[in-house]
């Protein structure tokens, strides 16, 4: 029972042009806090993705592309790598894992580049959101956007 009291519901404002622009390059940018901290970024793209989702379509979309790039580049690249040596260690019992080092050196210099290649790729993609132009990552865009529409 509300006591005569009008209950309403809050709305949520829309984002302006400007707005938009601002809130997708941070969620791009937000890649350098990755170089500082480690992981942080892509819990700013979420952050980011989760505040805004209801406000602006344009924002929630290069926000979770973001925080889903965020997450190959970085977190993909440091998984591989772990199993790389992982497995080497383990064949190193047999002896075969010994001569399978040289090469899971070269793997970890190739998948030691994704995050820093991930990082030019992010600032590219906070310069475009900030022009106001829809960005897509390779791959993910077109999947998120098929995703999220659901076609």
């Amino acid at each position: 029972m509300t006591d005569g009291i009008k209950v309403t519901e809050p709305q949520t404002q829309q984002l302006g042009a400007s707005e938009e622009r601002l809130w997708a390059m941070l969620a791009h940018v937000s890649i350098l806090l990755n170089l500082v901290t480690g992981f942080l970024g892509v819990f700013a793209a979420l952050l980011i993705y989760l505040l805004f989702r209801d406000r602006s379509r344009y924002v929630a979309y290069q926000s979770l592309q973001a925080f889903i790039f965020q997450l190959i580049t970085w977190g993909g690249g440091g998984v591989i790598i772990g199993v790389i040596w992982a497995v080497v260690a383990a064949l190193s019992v047999l002896i075969v894992g010994v001569v399978l080092i040289p090469g899971a050196i070269l793997l970890t210099i190739f998948f030691g580049l994704m995050p820093l290649l991930g990082l030019c790729y992010g600032v590219a993609a906070a310069i475009q959101a900030n022009r106001g132009q829809d960005f897509k990552y390779w791959l993910i865009g077109d999947w998120l956007r098929s995703t999220l529409t659901g076609q």
